[in-house]
């Protein structure tokens, strides 16, 4: 199991005079990685720094993050557009919903082919990946009853089907 690196926010603006700043979280488990993990800042996953994380103030989407060594305005304003990642194993939920999965073809615990995945959808209650089979698209849910794995050497999400999910 190779790590990854995947993204978890976007640095969106700066809020305070002491570095604090206003984050927009790209995943549903942003809040299990963003402080249970090593984090690291930069606009892509090749070019990127540790940060450790001081302090969150405030609640919900009004939390406001401080991170050591960004200690005024002026240094919150330069990590503005910049993206929060986490190293991840194959096995951990987030592999399951990264970006990178577009264009993986989705495939039956059989082999047979459902179709190419063409986005990864947050819901109220579960992720769903849209898949388009060139006539029609389907929602699959990301649950581990469904999803079996991925293959990243190959490109392919392994699904076993529940009954009538495919109809």
């Amino acid at each position: 199991m190779s790590p990854r690196i995947q993204p978890i926010a976007t640095i969106t603006t700066a809020s305070g005079l002491k570095g604090e700043v206003r984050v927009r979280p790209l995943s549903r488990y942003f809040d299990e990685y963003v402080e249970d993990r090593e984090l690291m800042l930069g606009f892509s996953p090749e070019i990127t720094e540790n940060i450790k994380l001081e302090i969150v103030r405030g609640m919900g989407k009004k939390r406001r993050f401080k991170f050591a060594g960004v200690d005024s305005f002026v240094a919150a304003e330069r990590i503005v557009g910049q993206t929060i990642f986490v190293e991840a194993n194959d096995d951990d939920e987030i592999i399951l919903i990264g970006k990178e999965l577009l264009g993986f073809e989705v495939i039956t615990d059989t082999g047979i082919s459902i179709g190419i995945l063409s986005d990864v959808v947050w819901l109220p209650t579960n992720d769903a990946y849209l898949i388009n089979d060139g006539e029609r698209e389907l929602l699959i849910p990301v649950i581990p009853e469904v999803v079996q794995g991925v293959n990243f050497d190959d490109k392919l999400i392994i699904i076993t089907p529940m009954d009538g999910l495919l109809d």
